[in-house]
């Protein structure tokens, strides 16, 4: 059965990855494109995209999903720091309000994968805490944040015993964030379960 397959198969949800990264990109820019191309892959192999729904990287993804050709209403799911809707760029299909401010960084990284590009200090705190909660991490090698702990791991915990190569894994292109995904995102099912 293929990852789309899987994604979407009766009686299954869809499995959500969060694209985050710089809230403030060019249009066209390397990064703007980028973010693009990994929203379109994502939802063409058959994911939900989850940003954060605001501008930037997470409205490029948002962008490049709705350009898919395997687009479905529900697509996108913007998590927004404030407590009103209409904050989300135009193509969040579900905006979600939260009224956490940079606490909504910690609802964003509860997708069962993340993959950064670029980013500041909120990026930085997503990373942190999707690390904490197990989950696959692939890091846009790209400048800021992303390239920064690409291929690191962020501290000594061991979060897989099975997987020693356990990492934020290093990617240049849509190409091999997906191919990393497809390669990694079973393995990474872990819950936090608990503070220790």
């Amino acid at each position: 059965m293929s990852q789309e397959q899987q994604a979407t198969s009766h009686g299954q949800r869809r499995v959500s990855v969060a694209v985050i990264g710089d809230a403030q990109v060019a249009t066209g820019s390397a990064r703007d494109r980028l973010a693009e191309d990994i929203g379109r892959a994502l939802v063409d192999a058959g994911y939900r995209v989850i940003t954060g729904g605001l501008s930037g990287v997470m409205e490029a993804a948002c962008r490049g999903a709705r350009a898919s050709k395997n687009w479905f209403e529900g697509a996108t799911v913007g998590i927004l720091p404030g407590s009103d809707a209409r904050s989300a760029n135009q193509y969040v299909d579900l905006a979600i309000p939260t009224g956490l401010d940079h606490g909504r960084n910690q609802l964003v990284a509860q997708s069962q994968a993340i993959i950064a590009i670029g980013g500041g200090a909120g990026t930085l705190s997503e990373i942190a805490f999707a690390w904490i909660h197990r989950r696959l991490i692939i890091a846009m090698r790209c400048g800021g944040w992303s390239e920064r702990l690409a291929d690191t791991r962020i501290d000594r915990r061991v979060r897989y015993p099975d997987f020693p190569a356990d990492r934020v894994f290093g990617a240049d292109s849509a190409e091999q964030a997906m191919a990393i995904l497809a390669r990694h995102i079973r393995r990474h099912n872990g819950n936090h379960g608990r503070i220790r």
